[in-house]
């Protein structure tokens, strides 16, 4: 290989190669270790993959979460000096299955210190009674958008919050850490970007960059010393409970798309709905089961087809492309409705995830110029396991589970992605299911 002026000017034999390099080229001998394109990994979370924030991990296989409580219990008493004790790593029906409250197992831990206990998926969060006083949640406290309060028989918060409801404990939670941006930073400097490194990574899209937490800053700061290993697109979150005037405003002034600096903040992440797990996805038909007794049981939007629209007029014509969390197959068919009335037909918008699609959608993702972006690293996305959730949605659903083959044969533009650290960074695995996975299989060219 040949490179000049950090172009490369051309690939061949040795021979080939020689005869257009100069005199007093450099010569670099890898010693048969291989040298390949950079991948661009177009949905990740370094920061909160990478971030030192949390005190304690628990075990997802658990499921008595009873058994919880010693770990729970060692991180309080390792971390008198904490205002917050936060941890990570819970199965969500393993808390569905207790045998009492959730609530009253952490509050027999302590009643005078916060806990709270983020699921493995990052969709909801579990907590003691000090947690839900801080935040002002009682009896009283009506779902807020994009999230449920779950509430025992007398209607009496139970501990769990689903969604956008455990979202309001964890900004409070982790704004209540002195150093929490100086973890983020070095969580990203000496874990993060080294892991991307390793994996070949060299271009991402942070895919939910809470502005609120100064992840932009941590980003900024880190491109400005001259740190930053990867070219990186930051997907600004859009809160969900926000005033849309003020947030629009906030979001308008962040935007940057510097073509010589390696950091751009040029996209904006936002969620459409949940999740399947959760029946929180946001589905043309009803749930089998009923968790949550609300007046709906399709499942929730955290921002509406309407608000999505409204932030696309207001935000596309700036350069922002969006990219839209969509599970179920009314939010995918709702977020494509937005982009078809509101885009003036530059932005580069995508959806991501899309594990159901509804057949007639299949082929708008082409005529709107909308990227497909599927993950298909996780277990739970290989053919084995698509029928785990039939008791949520029923088993025809379940037979095109992350259609990724259907998309392709319709035209769309189709990105594969880790969703790291939710699965696997390394992009070879989501490659070799790729072109494994049937009947929703690609070839290999297109992986």
């Amino acid at each position: 290989m040949l490179i000049r002026n950090g172009i490369i000017i051309a690939i061949g034999t040795t021979t080939d190669v020689e005869n257009q390099a100069s005199e007093n080229a450099e010569i670099i001998d890898l010693e048969n270790k291989m040298v390949m394109p950079g991948i661009h990994d177009v949905h990740l979370h370094p920061l909160e993959a990478a971030s030192d924030n949390f005190l304690f991990v628990l075990n997802t296989e658990e499921t008595n979460p009873e058994n919880y409580a010693s770990d729970i219990e060692q991180a309080v008493t390792q971390n008198p000096n904490s205002e917050w004790i936060l941890g990570w790593g819970f199965d969500i029906y393993t808390l569905f299955d207790a045998t009492r409250e959730p609530i009253e197992i952490l509050d027999d831990i302590s009643t005078t210190k916060p806990i709270a206990v983020m699921e493995q998926t990052s969709h909801s969060i579990w907590v003691n009674s000090k947690a839900l006083e801080l935040a002002g949640i009682d009896e009283n406290s009506e779902n807020p958008i994009g999230g449920i309060i779950m509430k025992d028989d007398n209607g009496m918060p139970n501990g769990i919050l689903i969604d956008n409801a455990g979202n309001l404990i964890i900004d409070l939670a982790i704004a209540s850490i002195p150093n929490n941006e100086q973890n983020d930073y070095d969580g990203l400097v000496n874990f993060a970007l080294p892991e991307l490194a390793k994996n070949g990574i060299t271009s991402v899209c942070d895919a939910r960059t809470y502005w609120k937490r100064n992840h932009h800053q941590t980003w900024q700061r880190v491109e400005d010393e001259g740190k930053l290993t990867v070219r990186a697109n930051l997907g600004l979150w859009l809160y969900p409970t926000e005033n849309d005037a003020t947030q629009i405003s906030t979001i308008q002034s962040l935007y940057s798309n510097d073509a010589n600096s390696f950091l751009k903040i040029n996209q904006i992440k936002l969620y459409a709905d949940g999740i399947i797990i959760n029946t929180t996805s946001a589905m043309e038909d009803d749930y089998l089961i009923d968790l949550f007794n609300l007046p709906t049981n399709n499942g929730l939007n955290y921002v509406s087809q309407s608000r999505i629209s409204q932030y696309i007029s207001a935000l596309e014509p700036i350069g922002f492309d969006f990219h839209i969390h969509t599970i179920g197959n009314r939010g995918v068919n709702e977020a494509l409705n937005a982009i078809e009335q509101s885009s003036n037909g530059n932005g580069r918008h995508r959806l991501t995830h899309v594990e159901y699609v509804l057949p007639s959608d299949y082929s708008r993702f082409s005529q709107l110029n909308v990227t497909a972006d599927a993950q298909v690293a996780g277990d739970f996305t290989q053919p084995a396991n698509w029928h785990e959730t039939d008791f949520l949605i029923g088993s025809a659903l379940n037979n095109a589970n992350v259609p990724i083959k259907n998309l392709v044969d319709a035209n769309a533009r189709l990105t594969l992605s880790s969703d790291w650290d939710v699965s696997e960074l390394n992009p070879f695995i989501g490659m070799q299911n790729a072109v494994t996975r049937a009947p929703q299989n690609i070839s290999l060219n297109e992986a």
